[in-house]
């Protein structure tokens, strides 16, 4: 392929560098060189990589890491062994490839965290049933008591009153709010069927 340098004094027909010679310039910090390298490249690699990781956005990072590692490689590179469009699309596979497992594994690593520390949800309607059974039980249970029994359970664990304030409130001496509650709780537990 032969190409004219625009802004020659006189035209002079020369012949466009090969990938090749492109590659052996940027090894010695050619930069114009390496630049035409990935015009002459870059949408193939580029395509290549899209196919692979399948995002635009990722396709266009690859492809940066991609000449960023022939910039750094470039001196490595043996004509002898091959050329330098499959060489670029080796890297860029390999590049392409990694990032599609990394993300995977971020991904793996984040449903597992995610797993691990998120509260399971509980069926609150499931719960709020069993609570009302509960309830229901435990008036039940409260309705086979004594009423003394009954009075003086129901003040202390209903109605938040010490032993104290309920012997006040039934005006009965401590001693016995004491084992009239101890008897009732004795007798609903024994009723609820919970064991001790």
């Amino acid at each position: 392929m032969w190409f004219e340098r625009s802004g020659a004094s006189h035209s002079k027909a020369v012949p466009a560098r090969t990938p090749e010679d492109l590659v052996a310039a940027a090894a010695r910090g050619d930069e114009p060189a390496f630049a035409e390298l990935y015009d002459q490249t870059s949408s193939r690699v580029y395509g290549m990589v899209l196919r692979v990781v399948r995002d635009p956005a990722q396709a266009a990072e690859v492809t940066q890491d991609v000449y960023l590692e022939v910039w750094r490689q470039s001196a490595r590179f043996d004509s002898g062994k091959g050329a330098v469009l499959p060489w670029l699309l080796m890297i860029a596979h390999r590049r392409a490839v990694d990032r599609v497992r990394s993300a995977q594994s971020s991904m793996l690593r984040d449903d597992k965290y995610a797993q691990l520390h998120t509260e399971r949800p509980y069926d609150s309607v499931s719960e709020q049933v069993q609570t009302s059974l509960e309830a229901q039980r435990v008036r039940r249970v409260l309705d086979d008591l004594t009423p003394a029994q009954r009075e003086a359970v129901t003040l202390a664990y209903f109605g938040g009153y010490t032993h104290t304030e309920v012997a006040e409130l039934l005006k009965v001496p401590l001693g016995t709010v004491k084992t009239r509650i101890r008897d009732g709780l004795i007798r609903m537990r024994d009723a609820l069927g919970v064991t001790a």
